[in-house]
């Protein structure tokens, strides 16, 4: 099973936390070739498909594509691959935002 991270500011101390935003996110990720935005993504399975709508910033990785779901002012993602760790600390660092599990 993988394991999720959550990418917030909620944990840090200032008075006011700024969350996340769509515009923020849609703004840092056009700046990456290998980052797409999508408001649907689907899980197939071997005899259905499930799609989940929502704000996507899909992450090409090869042949795979990671999710990085932006919900309630946190962007959220499952490591998948390894090479999903050091892209999720590039990515946090530049949002100046904290990685916690879950």
């Amino acid at each position: 099973m993988n394991q999720r991270f959550r990418i917030t500011r909620s944990m840090q101390e200032d008075t006011v936390v700024q969350a996340i935003t769509l515009e923020e996110c849609k703004q840092y990720f056009a700046g990456r070739a290998d980052f797409f935005y999508s408001q649907t993504f689907s899980v197939k399975g071997p005899e259905s498909t499930m799609t989940i709508e929502g704000d996507f910033f899909m992450w090409k990785h090869g042949e795979a594509e990671i999710p990085f779901r932006l919900y309630s002012g946190d962007l959220y993602v499952a490591v998948a691959a390894e090479a999903v760790v050091p892209l999720m600390i590039e990515i946090a660092t530049d949002l100046e935002a904290d990685i916690v599990e879950g």
